[in-house]
């Protein structure tokens, strides 16, 4: 029987590696780590899936994953984080293994920190801007888009997303410089063949 004059423990002031200790014995330990990350975890998976429904899915499945093993989960020095992230993307891949999909990363409320404007044709602009950089990100290869995601969505550094994608910070910084020359020749291509479609138009 639970001992009712045994100190309450208020698992909101621990931080993460006394909650992931805790949590091998302790369901509301688990329960307080759920709830600190689950958002990230599920923002993570829709943008790989750009469905609702299988994100919710999927998420479920990664902490539940996660229960079953974090009795076996052993701290070497990176961020619980990067364990949870790990799960989620190789349910991700087995969803769309399975699927048979296409990859879709829908980042169409995240585009880089776009200036504001009321203007409409400011707004036309912005939206078309944007459409271009999707086309470009999906023809990018899987680890680019997540490398992309992690950090404009997630808003990590390149040592935290080296945790997770098991690449040295180094590495990551220079994916990172790679990805965005490739975006920026992907954009290019689109702006060329966009001017050349209105040209003919134009013409026709």
């Amino acid at each position: 029987m639970r001992n009712p004059f045994a100190k309450r423990v208020d698992y909101q002031a621990l931080d993460e590696r006394e909650l992931v200790a805790l949590a091998k014995d302790d369901m509301e330990a688990f329960g307080e780590l759920y709830e600190r990350f689950m958002q990230k975890i599920y923002s993570y998976i829709y943008y790989r899936t750009g469905n609702a429904h299988d994100a919710e899915d999927l998420t479920a499945k990664v902490f539940f994953r996660a229960l079953s093993h974090i009795g076996a989960y052993v701290d070497k020095g990176a961020p619980f984080q990067a364990w949870l992230y790990r799960i989620a993307h190789n349910l991700v891949a087995n969803w769309h293994r399975d699927q048979g999909r296409r990859k879709i990363i829908a980042l169409d409320d995240y585009v880089a920190h776009s200036l504001k404007s009321d203007a409409p044709d400011r707004l036309t602009e912005e939206r078309e801007e944007q459409d271009q950089l999707m086309q470009a990100l999906r023809r990018l290869p899987d680890d680019r888009q997540q490398l992309i995601l992690l950090k404009f969505v997630e808003q990590m550094s390149n040592a935290e997303i080296g945790e997770i994608m098991g690449r040295t910070e180094g590495a990551i910084k220079s994916l990172y410089h790679r990805t965005l020359l490739a975006l920026r020749e992907e954009m290019e291509i689109d702006l060329t063949s966009d001017r050349n479609r209105r040209l003919d138009g134009s013409e026709g």
